[in-house]
């Protein structure tokens, strides 16, 4: 029993170590890993910043709300004939999953104002670097007459719908 007991707290008594990386190489990796990933972050939105603002001026808007953060995606809520205020509430924990949602929604409605079909939406929602590059770089005009009437007061650019005809008093 002596002999048990001996066993049972001798195989307490090891220091287990995970690696053999001293604090100032792993300091090094980690302050690599966030520079590379801030990096990433600067290009990708300089990137989406850039054809957003094609976008935006292809739908009458001025190119610069693109590089505002949050005010882009108020636009671009608006343009897409949905309530800017979404993009506010995006960084409200649970709220933003109906954010996210409304943004696709809108969207949607740009794709349409834009001529593409309904299924454009999906690139928008897998890869929407490559929805904005598509959309900023094509050929196609803004029509305003598509999908849900655009919410920007600013609007002016595109083609407009047709008013209808006053009766003559």
């Amino acid at each position: 029993m002596n002999t048990l007991l001996q066993f049972a707290q001798n195989s307490y008594d090891y220091t287990y170590t995970t690696s053999n990386v001293d604090a100032g190489t792993a300091a090094g990796i980690s302050a690599g890993i966030f520079l590379f990933g801030l990096i990433f972050v600067v290009i990708a939105y300089v990137v989406s910043a850039l054809f957003l603002g094609r976008i935006f001026k292809k739908a009458g808007i001025e190119s610069w709300i693109a590089w505002v953060p949050f005010y882009n995606t108020w636009k671009l809520l608006e343009i897409g004939g949905q309530q800017g205020f979404w993009a506010v509430l995006a960084i409200i924990p649970f709220v933003q999953y109906v954010s996210i949602v409304f943004i696709f929604i809108a969207m949607y409605n740009i794709g349409l104002k834009f001529g593409k079909p309904g299924a454009f939406v999906v690139l928008g929602i897998f890869l929407p670097i490559v929805w904005f590059i598509w959309l900023a770089v094509d050929d196609s005009k803004w029509n305003e007459s598509l999908g849900a009437p655009s919410k920007a007061v600013e609007h002016t650019g595109g083609t407009t719908p047709p008013t209808a005809p006053t009766a003559a008093v």
